[in-house]
C-alpha cells in the first residue's frame, strides 16, 4: 500500500504521463498502450498491489459488455451497408440544403445517444454521415462531422443508458428510469438546445454551401434489416433494463451478439471481417484507466474530494452547483470523462453527497467533455472514425469550437437543474 509521501509521489506521476500518453498519442502508439503500460507500472514497481488492480479491473465488466455490444452492431451496420442506406435518405431529405442535413444529422444524433448511448453515435452515426457527405458532394463536411461529436456528450444524460460515464457515477445508486427523466428530462432538453444554437452559429458559413439535391438510394440487403432490427432490439432491451435498474452491460452485449449471429447465419463470410473491424484496444484502453484509478485511490485523493463534496453539500446553493459542475468539467477534459467520473464516484460517496449534488457532477462528467478531444471517450472514438476515413480535426481547432459551444451549454442545464 501507497504510505510514504515518495508512494504517492510516484503514483501520481505515474498516472500523469498515463493520462498525457492516452490523450497525446507520442509516437503514434494507441491510447490503450499507453493507460495499460501504466497500470503495468503500477503493478511491477509495488505501488499498487496486483489483487488490488484485478479488483479494479473486474469492476468495469459492466462497461466492458456495454461497449463490446455497441461496437458489434456498429460494425454489422457498416459491413451490411445500412449506413450508406441512411447516408443516402438524409442527403434526400435535405433537398439541396446543407443547413437542413446539419439540423438532420443533429436530431438524429440526439436519438441514437439517448437511446443507444454517445459512444455509440460517434462509432455508429459518424461513419454514416461520412457517407452522407461523399453522396451529398459535401465540399465541407466538417460542420455535419461536429454535430456528431457535440451532440453525443450534450445528449448523454438524457438516459441513464446514454452514456457509460453514468453508470460509473451513479453505480449501484443508479436512480430508476421515472426517477432519472425527472431529475435529468429537462437539464438535457436545455443542454441539447443550447448546444445546437451555439454550434449552429459557429458553423453558419460553411452551412450556406449547397449540395446534391437527390443521390441514388442503394437497397437494404437481408443483412442490413436483421443489423436495423439488432439496433431496434438494442434499444429496447436497454430500455428495460433501466426500467428496472438492472445493470445495462449484459443486455446489450447479448443484443450484439445475438445480431452478429442472425445477420452471419445468412451471410457467414461476414463473421471475421466483422471482428476484425472492431476497435477492441478500447477495452484495454476501459481496463486500464480503471487501474491508474485504484492507484489514485491509495493516495487519500478520494478522501480529500470526499470532504470537498461534503462541503459543498451542506451550502446547496446555486452558486455551489454552478461551481462544482464547472470544476468537475474542466477535470474531464485534463483527465478524461470516464477516470474523472470513477474519482467523483468514489467522492460522492465518501462525502454521502445529495442528489442535488450527484446530479451536477454528472451534468460536469457528460456536459464537460465537449470542450476538447481529450474530454471523453466516445470523442476519442469519433476522433478514430475519422482517421479510419482519411480525415484528421486537430486539437486546437476542435477546441476553437469547444470553447464556444460548452460553456452556455454547461450553464444552462446547471441553472435548470438548479
Amino acid at each position: 500500500m501507497a504510505d510514504s509521501s515518495s508512494s504517492i509521489a510516484m503514483i501520481w506521476g505515474v498516472a500523469a504521463l498515463a493520462t498525457v500518453g492516452v490523450l497525446l498519442r507520442p509516437f503514434r502508439l494507441p491510447e490503450a498502450f499507453w493507460a495499460t503500460a501504466g497500470a503495468a507500472v503500477l503493478c511491477l514497481t509495488g505501488l499498487l498491489a496486483l489483487p488490488a488492480a484485478a479488483a479494479a479491473v473486474a469492476s468495469g465488466w459492466d462497461v466492458y459488455l456495454f461497449l463490446a455490444g455497441m461496437m458489434l452492431i456498429a460494425e454489422l451496420a457498416r459491413k451490411t451497408g445500412l449506413f450508406d442506406h441512411v447516408a443516402a435518405r438524409a442527403v434526400c431529405q435535405a433537398r439541396g440544403s446543407a443547413r437542413r442535413l446539419f439540423l438532420l444529422v443533429y436530431g438524429f444524433g440526439a436519438l441514437v445517444t439517448a437511446f443507444m448511448s454517445n459512444d455509440a453515435t460517434a462509432v455508429v452515426l459518424t461513419p454514416a454521415v461520412l457517407a452522407a457527405a461523399r453522396a451529398a458532394r459535401l465540399r465541407r463536411p466538417l460542420p455535419h462531422l461536429y454535430a456528431c461529436a457535440f451532440i453525443a456528450n450534450a445528449a448523454s444524460f438524457v438516459l441513464p443508458i446514454s452514456n457509460p460515464a453514468n453508470l460509473v457515477v451513479f453505480g449501484e445508486r443508479l436512480p430508476p428510469l421515472a426517477g432519472w427523466l425527472a431529475r435529468f428530462a429537462l437539464p438535457s432538453a436545455a443542454a441539447i438546445a443550447a448546444t445546437l444554437a451555439v454550434l449552429y452559429w459557429t458553423q453558419r458559413e460553411a452551412l450556406r454551401e449547397p449540395i446534391a439535391a437527390a443521390v441514388p438510394v442503394p437497397p437494404l440487403s437481408r443483412q442490413a434489416w436483421l443489423t436495423a432490427l439488432g439496433i431496434v432490439l438494442t434499444g429496447v432491451a436497454l430500455l428495460a433494463a433501466s426500467r428496472f435498474g438492472l445493470p445495462l452491460g449484459w443486455p446489450t452485449f447479448a443484443a450484439g451478439a445475438a445480431t452478429l449471429l442472425l445477420v452471419c447465419a445468412s451471410r457467414p463470410a461476414l463473421l471475421v471481417p466483422s471482428l476484425r473491424g472492431i476497435s477492441w484496444s478500447v477495452l484495454p484502453l476501459v481496463a486500464g484507466l480503471f487501474v491508474l484509478v485504484a492507484g489514485l485511490q491509495q493516495t487519500g485523493a478520494i478522501d480529500a474530494l470526499g470532504r470537498a463534496v461534503s462541503a459543498v453539500a451542506e451550502a446547496d446553493g446555486v452558486a455551489s452547483l454552478w461551481g462544482i459542475g464547472t470544476v468537475v468539467a474542466l477535470a474531464c477534459n485534463l483527465a478524461n470523462n470516464l477516470p474523472a467520473g470513477l474519482v467523483a464516484s468514489s467522492a460522492l460517496a465518501a462525502g454521502h453527497a445529495s442528489q442535488t449534488v450527484t446530479s451536477a457532477v454528472l451534468v460536469g462528467i457528460d456536459l464537460g467533455p465537449n470542450l476538447s478531444v481529450t474530454g471523453s471517450l466516445a470523442t476519442l472514438l469519433w476522433l478514430t472514425a475519422l482517421r479510419r476515413e482519411g480525415h484528421a480535426v486537430g486539437t486546437l481547432q476542435f477546441l476553437r469550437v469547444g470553447m464556444l459551444v460548452t460553456p452556455p451549454a454547461l450553464l444552462a442545464a446547471l441553472a435548470v437543474l438548479a
